[in-house]
């Protein structure tokens, strides 16, 4: 399965060489000496285990196979930064190809502006592959795994019958014909609002995957005015449950409007994007459609973990640095290609929260967390106190590496937790939304890398490999 995916992830090189040929960069041979690299190995690995024994995945094959596909594939999808006019080192290909992968959205590259056309689209290509990646890995593998709580997700609108693989299949199918129309949707509404075709089908990779690399250093910046609404539009539908569309299209419409997920995230941008457009016309003297426009883009990014910025928020003050710093911890809806914790934790946090101050009141009453009207197991609330307690574990840990090598406290504390929420941009001079990772030491960048493999495959999935118990089982 791995060695198939490397030799695909081989021939869609073929794009951005194409789009080299078109604009006459001269780097189209980096994309093809990479691809013949990336396939050969790929199909080689496959061809090599193509006699073996046909038998269904145990959990521990899942798990491992799982965190493998995000480890392999970036190291591949990096040659071509490597090769190419960026010329980077392996630090910085790998941390650049893991961010796009795993829709992260942090880069090491500057003059992205003056950057071949191949190599932008490329960088595009590895966000919009991992953000339909994960609607997968979020379907199938995950319930499957009662990874952090995720198996309330189960039964939603497909039959496992206790078979992964063609369930998988089944699933990716149908979310890709799904993803490939809105991602269409989008590009066409970038083409309305005045980007070049270039742009917007580059934006429109990267919206909806919830990624955030731009073809500009000043990010979304460069395309203020109706493209940020156009781009939060999409970056909510990306970060809505992928398995609603499924539902919708089968000529179901109600688990979408009775979905309490979703209601609970589009509130919370509301109540954001309302705060924010209220503190700018009171603190900054802001007209309010600027500030409502403002607000609302860069609370969707933030939240869905696209990471895109228009403008440097710090800048607004310290309450608006310090809460977009916590919004980036809350993510969107499960099934999609959100970032972060995601709302329904949440959600289920605050039920098993409300039981037990309840039963403090009346020690004698029975009090059962209910999410989506349904009692909650006692399973899933420990798989979801195991994953905060992981994630708050790991940022940590992570922090406290990342300033072990020389970094400030600011940026060691909000690029832990950017990486690990894979939400892009951090805190501060350095890695704040109008800076980038490129002058971080190469331990640092390492670091990240991993974080965001981490976070992307919610935390424990990775650790379990680590457990002695886990193999025995």
């Amino acid at each position: 399965m791995i060695g198939t995916l490397v030799a695909l992830l081989g021939l869609t090189m073929a794009i951005p060489m194409a789009v080299d040929l078109y604009f006459g960069s001269g780097e189209w041979h980096v994309f093809f000496r990479a691809g013949v690299i990336t396939f050969v190995f790929g199909a080689a690995l496959t061809l090599s285990t193509q006699n073996a024994q046909q038998q269904g995945l145990s959990i521990q094959q899942m798990f491992l196979l799982t965190t493998l596909i995000w480890l392999i594939l970036p190291l591949f999808g990096g040659i071509p930064f490597m090769l190419g006019a960026t010329e980077a080192s392996l630090t910085d290909a790998f941390f650049e190809a893991m961010s796009g992968m795993t829709t992260t959205g942090s880069t090491v590259f500057s003059g992205l502006d003056d950057l071949p056309e191949g190599v932008l689209l490329w960088r595009s290509m590895l966000q919009w592959f991992g953000g339909v990646g994960i609607i997968v890995v979020a379907m199938v593998f995950l319930p499957e795994l009662k990874v952090g709580g995720m198996q309330v997700f189960r039964s939603e609108a497909f039959d496992t019958d206790g078979k992964v693989l063609p369930r998988a299949g089944e699933i990716a199918s149908r979310i890709s014909v799904i993803y490939v129309a809105l991602t269409f949707l989008c590009f066409l509404g970038y083409l309305l609002v005045g980007m070049t075709v270039f742009d917007a089908l580059n934006h429109a990779l990267t919206t909806l995957s919830t990624g955030g690399f731009s073809t500009r250093d000043a990010s979304f910046g460069a395309f203020q005015g109706p493209a940020e609404y156009v781009s939060s539009l999409f970056m909510i539908l990306a970060s809505l449950p992928f398995v609603r569309y499924v539902q919708l299209i089968a000529g179901t419409a109600r688990p979408l409007w009775r979905d309490t997920q979703i209601h609970a995230y589009l509130a919370i941008i509301f109540a954001l994007t309302l705060c924010f457009a209220v503190y700018r016309l009171l603190v900054n003297q802001d007209h309010f459609e600027h500030s409502f426009r403002e607000g609302l883009f860069n609370v969707t990014s933030i939240i869905s973990g696209t990471g895109y910025a228009s403008v440097d928020y710090q800048l607004w003050g310290a309450f608006p640095a310090v809460a977009f710093f916590f919004i980036g911890l809350i993510g969107g809806c499960a099934g999609s290609t959100a970032c972060s914790v995601k709302v329904f934790r949440y959600q289920l946090l605050w039920a098993s929260m409300r039981a037990q101050i309840r039963k403090i009141h009346s020690p004698n009453g029975v009090f059962t967390p209910r999410y989506q009207g349904q009692p909650v197991g006692e399973d899933v609330l420990s798989s979801v106190m195991a994953f905060f307690s992981f994630f708050i574990v790991t940022l940590g840990i992570t922090s406290v590496l990342l300033a072990a090598t020389g970094l400030d406290f600011i940026t060691a504390v909000s690029g832990a937790a950017t990486a690990l929420a894979c939400v892009g941009p951090g805190l501060g001079d350095i890695i704040g939304p109008s800076g980038n990772f490129e002058t971080l030491n190469a331990p640092a960048k390492w670091i990240l890398a991993i974080a965001m493999l981490i976070g992307r495959l919610e935390v424990m999935s990775v650790f379990a490999l680590f457990t002695i118990r886990f193999w025995r089982a």
